[in-house]
């Protein structure tokens, strides 16, 4: 629902660091308050969700954000850290999947670092016969050990040569260098791929260790990783979700009572088929509607965009 809950003034006049008066804070509601809306609009005696638990609601509403921020919403965050000499990071409490990892140069833009997926850190088992060496078959007296440096990131001999090796940095050579370095050999380097013709850096993660691990041109660089959240806000201490924080564009609160009320019908044994059907189509024209939306495609810079594709680039 449309509420404003502060005056002008009060809005204006704040700082933009209390939660209760954010700025643009209009745009979202609460979770909990699309809970309270769907149980009095759809819950109840002679209504569609008729003896309906409201901890199903809950349940729902809670999936229904998590599963419309990973490509509906665009639930991104960003974190901006500087590339320890470990070339090691943590992933985010809260990340689930990695939008975009960049470096920043000294004129603040950023400069797309690109995953290296032909390696990984694999981890090391040693035992007392070498495990596995020459067809041996492993006993019940075999340890397997996984090797550690000094801060505790696991390593291996693909991580070392991976963080060891050495590139140059493009953003701080000459224009007249490169030149000297690259100009010679245009034409020679017939089917390079294309991720790997850039000297920006790279990344692969760790995910049994949930970390990232960047090569060693990136040591010192400000990183921006932009990763994906699932929307939902924790309360303090970690007791739990809170559902007043966690907040949902009002462009998608359809979507979101949609995706609840397919999910409550869904789960009750006595629905009607042709009811739930109804209720899958108008759930997937809202989502549909609502990504539409958040895509915030304007006209004008769409025009603008078209404009610049006619263009002839000569080489």
């Amino acid at each position: 629902m449309g509420i404003i809950r502060s005056t002008g003034a009060g809005y204006y006049d704040n700082d933009g660091i209390n939660n209760d008066n954010k700025y643009g804070d209009y745009r979202y509601i609460p979770l909990s308050e699309i809970i309270d809306s769907f149980n009095a609009a759809y819950v109840g005696e002679g209504k569609i969700c008729e003896n309906v638990a409201l901890n199903d609601v809950n349940f729902h509403a809670i999936r229904a954000l998590q599963e419309l921020s990973y490509d509906t919403l665009k639930c991104t965050k960003d974190w901006e850290i500087t590339v320890q000499s470990t070339l090691v990071s943590v992933m985010p409490i809260d990340y689930v999947n990695y939008v975009k990892l960049s470096w920043s140069d000294g004129n603040g833009i950023e400069r797309i670092i690109y995953p290296a997926s032909k390696t990984s850190n694999a981890r090391v088992a040693t035992t007392a016969n070498e495990l596995l060496s020459g067809g041996h078959t492993t006993t019940g007296d075999d340890i397997v050990e996984v090797m550690a440096d000094a801060n505790g990131n696991q390593i291996s001999a693909s991580m070392n040569n991976f963080v060891s090796q050495t590139s140059t940095d493009i953003g701080s050579v000459d224009s007249d260098d490169m030149d000297d370095e690259y100009g010679e050999l245009v034409g020679n380097r017939y089917g390079i791929d294309p991720q790997y013709a850039q000297a920006n850096g790279s990344f692969y993660i760790d995910h049994d260790k949930g970390k990232f691990h960047f090569s060693s041109n990136l040591s010192g660089k400000t990183l921006v990783i932009k990763y994906i959240s699932d929307g939902l806000a924790n309360t303090a201490g970690n007791a739990g979700i809170d559902l007043t924080n966690s907040m949902v564009p009002k462009l998608a609160e359809e979507a979101i009572y949609k995706h609840v009320l397919y999910g409550v019908l869904s789960a009750r044994k006595d629905t009607p088929g042709g009811l739930l059907g109804q209720i899958k189509r108008e759930r997937f024209a809202e989502t549909r509607k609502a990504k539409l939306r958040l895509s915030n495609i304007k006209l004008e810079e769409l025009t603008q965009i078209l404009r610049g594709g006619s263009k002839q680039i000569k080489h």
